[in-house]
């Protein structure tokens, strides 16, 4: 049986128990690309699931294809929540996941991403690869919007199956965008250091 958004996002909410905080940022269907700190793979289920019903409807999590084209249920649960399945393993000069993400978007969707790639193994956020600042090189206009994930790792440790109910928090802050002319290194430092002083507020 086909699992259905509604189903995922109670799901979602029932085992990280999350709340909300929206700091000098508030909910709005305007484009935006929301870059958030990756500690486990519930990460874009969570924080899609957390967002408000209309912002979900024109939001789309950016996932591992490789982790999410596997087996029976996860295809089923990607699909639920309209994820974008990006192919990490085999990344082609003229189908690059930064011009894919832009055709996806249209004038009409946001994005989640994780500007780490690949999952960090503790409290310490990974180094940002050069996506997000490629994604706002190509389309300036859209408000880049920092969010930390907090506590959503313990949910669904490393090499477990089950998730485990437990209280988490996502915070999300306020927008930036790639100034004229900002070097890459600068930029994914800024961006990074977004994340990390949401923890703090």
């Amino acid at each position: 049986m086909k699992l259905t958004g509604h189903a995922i996002v109670l799901l979602a909410k029932l085992f990280s128990g999350c709340t909300v905080r929206w700091v000098d940022c508030q909910p709005d269907t305007c484009q935006r690309i929301y870059f958030a700190n990756h500690t486990s793979h519930l990460d874009a289920v969570v924080l899609w699931s957390a967002l408000p019903k209309p912002l979900r409807a024109v939001t789309r999590p950016v996932a591992a294809k490789d982790y999410w084209s596997k087996g029976f249920l996860r295809p089923h649960i990607a699909e639920s929540f309209n994820a974008l399945l990006i192919d990490r393993k085999e990344i082609k000069v003229h189908k690059s996941p930064v011009d894919m993400m832009i055709r996806q978007m249209g004038d009409v969707y946001s994005l989640i991403v994780f500007p780490e790639g690949s999952r960090a193994s503790g409290e310490e956020m990974g180094e940002f690869k050069s996506g997000l600042y490629y994604l706002g090189k190509k389309r300036p206009d859209l408000e880049l919007v920092p969010v930390c994930i907090d506590n959503v790792n313990r949910i669904l440790p490393r090499g477990e199956v089950l998730p485990v109910p437990l209280l988490s928090c996502i915070t999300i802050g306020p927008p930036i965008f790639l100034e004229t002319g900002e070097p890459k290194v600068e930029f994914l430092r800024r961006a990074r250091e977004a994340v990390r002083s949401l923890r703090e507020r």
